[in-house]
This record gives C-alpha cells, sequence and structure tokens, in this order.
C-alpha cells in the first residue's frame, strides 16, 4: 500500500521525538495523527522507518515481532528501557504518549 507522502512524514516525525529509554505504540501514533489505524502505522514504519529509532515503536502489549526483538533488546538496554522478566517493554514505565501535534487533515 502507497501512503500519502505527508502521512509518512507524520509518522516519523512522531517516532524521532519519542524520548530514549521509552516507547509508544503504534496506536498512539495513529491516534495522534489521525489515521485509520495502527496497522498504517506499521506499514509506514516497514517500508521507511530504517532512519529512525524504530525499536521505540512497540505493539499494544509491550512487544515487538520477533525478527526484530534481538536488535530492539540492545537498544532497550543501552537505552535503560523497563523491562518486563519476559523481555518486552514496562508500558507502566516506559511508555511515551505523543501529542496531537502530528494530526492531518
Amino acid at each position: 500500500m502507497r501512503h500519502p507522502e505527508e502521512f509518512v512524514e507524520a509518522v516519523l516525525s512522531c517516532v524521532e521525538e519519542i524520548p530514549s529509554g521509552r516507547v509508544t505504540t503504534y496506536g498512539a501514533i495513529a491516534a495522534a495523527i489521525g489515521s485509520f489505524g495502527p496497522r498504517r502505522v506499521g506499514n509506514v514504519m516497514a517500508q521507511h522507518g530504517g532512519g529512525v529509532p524504530w525499536w521505540r515503536v512497540v505493539r499494544a502489549d509491550g512487544s515487538l515481532p520477533p525478527s526484530h526483538l534481538d536488535e530492539a533488546r540492545q537498544h532497550y538496554l543501552a537505552e535503560g528501557t523497563p523491562l518486563r522478566a519476559g523481555g518486552s517493554v514496562d508500558l507502566r514505565e516506559a511508555l511515551w504518549t505523543p501529542s496531537g501535534g502530528h494530526r492531518l487533515g
């Protein structure tokens, strides 16, 4: 799916604002932008997210896809991101909520 350039820029700009040691969810970014949902945000991240701190965007349960976990874990440890015993991010401690400053339309 091709996304409008404004949408891609809004997602990436929002991700760039996530502070070190904190995370947000695909859904929180979608809500801040006013998009069609977390899957669209995930799509943008998969296609364009290599240049931003992608490891700071997690699923609603604090996890990442297994294919990304090893690399993300290195970033989490370096940044001091709170983790749960199972390895996922502790959202109670690490959740950052984006502002609505990226809202489209």
